[in-house]
């Protein structure tokens, strides 16, 4: 089965540009297919400097949803939103005030992913941040998710030495381009030591070396050692993602969602319908809905996720009822059937009248498609 690989070079245009993002991409492009993905074949999918956010989540998620080994090659800058304090991929027109609604949520990226395989499923990132967000990371980690093995850095920005270059993806892909790829963890220690000897910062950096499929811890080393490979992570725990994904990439969606029901069920008994554990199954549960092509079923179950959190104190603006309402959004426009479109259309205009979100005219798009199923016979 072909790999697919997503090669993403994103910096603001402006002055608040910290890193040459895209003077990278053509040295990455050079490599073939199969060693960026480690794959016999591969499909490869280029964004640089991409404007909205949401283009690079349908792509994101399109890449996320193939049944087979995925590869995200991700170099450029991350912010924190004035709001939240939240870290986001900055884009072309992001800037410290717009951080919001012009760059792309990291947490999108982790909650697109989680469904995947840490066996089939690799980040590879170079990237850079000024001090506040680079004491975020140093302080909190960067949450990429238990299931994906995540290879790079996060360098401290250049400051008065001006705009930085990726030197880390351009060792990666200086090495791929002998045509062999070694282990991502080989991989990730060759170029770290190809990017210290030639940038003289680079001992301040973030070094992310997380395999995944352990317990989540913050995936760096600081100080930055190569002598101890991955001494942070824990020892693999058994992972019943692993399971769901192979039934998924199998099309075995029933057998995958009465695995995620019991885990589900057993979350329920030991910890509440509205603790994390609880929650994170059901909203696998309404993933695998939309997989199997239910957008009735996912609709629903992502409605119940955010009447869930909101009902248990979470605020409206948070990430993870954002996603939930969002989800809910796109698996009711692609209800065919107009009885439960209906139905559910009136459930999610009434959230989104509490939970906006980032897209603008969401509400809007809820009540005019609403008002057009309530108008037809």
């Amino acid at each position: 089965m072909p790999g697919t690989v997503l090669l993403l070079a994103a910096a603001p245009l402006g002055r608040g540009r910290l890193v040459d993002a895209a003077g990278v991409l053509p040295v990455l492009a050079a490599v073939a297919p199969a060693v960026l993905s480690g794959t016999d074949t591969a499909n490869v999918v280029e964004l640089v400097d991409p404007l909205e956010p949401q283009a690079v989540l349908t792509r994101l998620r399109a890449a996320a949803a193939a049944p087979a080994p995925l590869t995200v090659y991700i170099a450029g800058q991350l912010q924190l939103d004035r709001r939240q304090r939240l870290p986001h991929l900055a884009l072309a027109r992001t800037t410290p005030a717009t951080v919001r609604y012009t760059a792309l949520p990291w947490h999108w990226i982790r909650e697109e992913l989680r469904l995947r395989s840490a066996e089939d499923t690799a980040l590879v990132l170079d990237l850079h941040a000024d001090a506040e967000t680079w004491r975020y990371v140093a302080e909190r980690g960067l949450d990429c998710g238990r299931n994906t093995a995540v290879y790079g850095r996060v360098a401290a920005g250049a400051g008065r030495r001006g705009v930085a270059e990726p030197a880390y993806m351009k060792a990666v892909a200086t090495l791929l381009r002998s045509g062999h790829r070694p282990s991502l963890g080989q991989l990730h220690e060759q170029a770290w030591a190809r990017a210290r000897v030639g940038e003289p910062g680079a001992g301040r950096d973030l070094v992310l070396a997380f395999p995944g499929g352990s317990v989540p811890r913050p995936p760096f080393a600081y100080p930055p050692t190569l002598g101890r490979r991955n001494s942070h992570v824990e020892q693999p725990v058994a992972d019943p993602h692993a399971a769901i994904s192979a039934r998924v990439q199998a099309g075995r969606y029933p057998e995958a969602d009465a695995l995620a029901a019991h885990h589900e069920a057993a979350a329920v008994r030991s910890h509440g319908t509205a603790s994390d554990e609880a929650l994170h199954w059901a909203e696998v549960r309404a993933d695998l809905a939309m997989f199997a092509g239910d957008a009735v079923r996912s609709c629903r179950a992502w409605l119940a996720v955010a009447g869930t959190r909101l009902a248990a104190g979470q605020t409206v603006d948070s990430p993870a009822v954002e996603a939930a309402v969002d989800r809910a959004h796109h698996q009711w426009g692609r209800i065919k059937d107009p009885a439960p479109a209906r139905e559910l259309g009136s459930v999610l205009a009434e959230l989104r009248l509490r939970v906006p979100g980032r897209q603008q005219g969401a509400l809007e798009n809820v009540q005019q498609h609403l008002r057009q199923l309530q108008a037809a016979p």
